[in-house]
């Protein structure tokens, strides 16, 4: 038994025994590939001087019920798939690049109107604050500014021509501060001004914004607010080192008039823009005749509601907003201690705003690159623990533990001291990638607007809670003793939005993006795969799309 296991070739015996096997049936085949006509291509029709063919090689087997099939991939010069730029991304870069840094360099002509009416005007701190906080209500109406931006048209764009409209506003409002002294002296003419200047800020941020939403959609790119963000920080980078250099030796009117120039140069590059050449997909223009702008505006309304009561938008929206308003902020009282009783100079106060506004840019590049993958409940978690924390350094700089530290006020102020409003900034931008890959077709501009509105308002219901705060614990000019205790109700009061950190999804909007396109790749894969039938020696090869073609 053991012998007959040997082959005779062969010294060693062999692990398996052998069996007798019946003989194998040759396999039918097809010797030559089957060329497939159906094109990938969409465009076919279109572009018929460029056919693509599928090749499959196609295997049978003695079963007929059972077909292996394989699908070859397209040929295409070095293998590699040709990269092209996208149909408008260089206007768009220009067009809404631009007004992001010149948005981001804003903070040029108010350092300098912050000091211009807390010194030249003496303005107590609560009412300093006061002005800061009704300058910003022209922000609140911004989803009236894109419903009108998605409703009605001006010369068959919805746009850009808003763009221009908000830009021309705010050069006159900075025209008027640096042309016309009696604007800047009496304070209602200010206020006016710095109303007026709000409004076309707000009116261009919510076409730009709207802008950059339908552009990701068209395109199928999701995170392009993170390089909004960047344009933003680099404006501020440079507004911020400008203002405080300039503070020095230069008055404040000279600054409006400065930057009324370089909004007078925005203005020109979106007046010659085509918004049919950023390659956005072209709505049907809705009839304007009459009374049906009225119905127009209310139809976009009823969207504008409808995408709002969704769940996935309504709770994280309701968190955001809560997160910013109940806690009361400080910013005015902080500015006046550290210009009145610390005698900060502008310039170092100017530079931890280029400081803050790097470390800004510094997170929105790694969120870009890294953490837009994380889950989004446990980096916006992390986030307002960071902001919390960040108000206990204003205690070390009130309480001055910084020079039992051997740190210096200038240090230590240029370093921290808009730590946490860059925080602040920073904890927006997952949200807003959030909502711009969440808002319907049609609804980019007015669901955008209303979240900026909704955070808007938050802020300001912050700041006078601000104000509420400072006079009832006694905080004045001169007197910044009970300072620390207001900083420690902020502590606390960021740290209650943690109870409800549920409201925020855990996936980020980029990974939902991912994996969706990976599911509709896989399905598209399986409709493009054909089936071999083999009935009465004839084959035929059908596959789904081709039905779809002919009809």
């Amino acid at each position: 038994m053991i012998c007959s296991l040997i082959a005779p070739d062969f010294p060693f015996p062999s692990l398996k025994p052998t069996f007798p096997r019946s003989p194998r049936r040759p396999p039918l085949y097809f010797p030559k590939h089957i060329l497939c006509l159906h094109h990938r291509n969409p465009n076919i029709f279109e572009n018929p001087s460029k056919p693509t063919g599928i090749f499959i090689n196609t295997l049978v087997e003695s079963n007929p019920g059972h077909v292996l099939y394989r699908e070859a991939k397209k040929r295409e010069g070095n293998g590699r798939k040709r990269e092209f730029p996208l149909v408008g991304s260089y206007q768009m870069l220009l067009l809404c690049g631009l007004g992001y840094w010149v948005q981001g360099f804003r903070c040029f002509p108010w350092l300098a109107l912050n000091f211009h009416m807390a010194h030249y005007l003496n303005l107590h701190p609560s009412i300093l604050q006061l002005v800061q906080n009704s300058g910003n209500l022209p922000m609140v109406a911004k989803p009236l500014y894109g419903i009108l931006s998605d409703a009605l048209y001006i010369g068959g764009a919805r746009r850009v021509p808003y763009v221009s409209i908000g830009v021309l506003l705010q050069v006159l409002s900075w025209g008027f501060l640096a042309l016309i002294p009696v604007a800047g002296e009496a304070l209602p003419a200010l206020m006016a001004c710095v109303l007026l200047s709000n409004l076309g800020a707000s009116i261009t941020e919510v076409a730009k914004d709207a802008l950059v939403a339908e552009f990701g959609q068209t395109n199928k790119i999701c995170g392009l607010q993170s390089y909004t963000f960047m344009a933003l920080a680099v404006g501020g980078v440079l507004g911020n080192f400008l203002g405080g250099y300039n503070l020095l030796s230069s008055p404040p009117r000279k600054m409006f008039l400065l930057f009324s120039i370089l909004l007078s140069l925005q203005l020109s590059i979106s007046s010659a823009t085509r918004e049919e050449s950023l390659g956005l997909l072209q709505l049907p223009e809705p009839d304007v005749h009459g009374k049906s702008i009225m119905e127009n505006v209310r139809n976009q309304m009823s969207d504008l509601v409808t995408a709002i009561r969704d769940p996935s938008i309504f709770r994280p929206l309701a968190w955001i907003v809560a997160s910013i308003a109940m806690v009361p902020l400080l910013t005015g009282s902080i500015f006046c201690y550290q210009t009145q009783c610390l005698h900060l100079d502008p310039s170092i106060i100017g530079m931890s705003r280029v400081v803050s506004q790097l470390v800004l840019l510094s997170v929105t590049v790694l969120y870009d690159r890294y953490w837009k993958r994380v889950s989004m409940k446990k980096l916006i978690g992390m986030v307002q623990i960071l902001y919390a924390s960040s108000f206990l350094l204003d205690i070390v700089l009130v309480n001055q533990i910084n020079l039992k530290l051997g740190i210096s006020n200038e240090l230590f102020a240029l370093c921290f001291s808009g730590l946490a409003e860059t925080i602040a900034q920073f904890k927006l931008l997952p949200f807003s990638v959030l909502f711009a890959s969440l808002s319907p077709k049609g609804c980019e501009g007015s669901l955008i607007s209303f979240f900026a509105s909704a955070v808007c308002l938050s802020s300001i219901v912050g700041g006078f809670f601000g104000i509420g705060l400072a006079s009832l614990i006694g905080i004045r000019s001169g007197n910044y003793s009970s300072l620390p205790v207001g900083i420690l109700i902020q502590f606390i009061a960021a740290l209650l939005p943690l109870i409800c950190i549920h409201f925020v999804p855990t996936t980020s909007p980029v990974v939902e993006r991912e994996k969706k396109r990976i599911v509709s790749r896989r399905s598209r894969r399986n409709r493009r795969v054909g089936r071999v039938v083999y009935s009465d020696s004839v084959y035929v090869y059908r596959r789904e799309r081709e039905s779809e073609m002919q009809g």
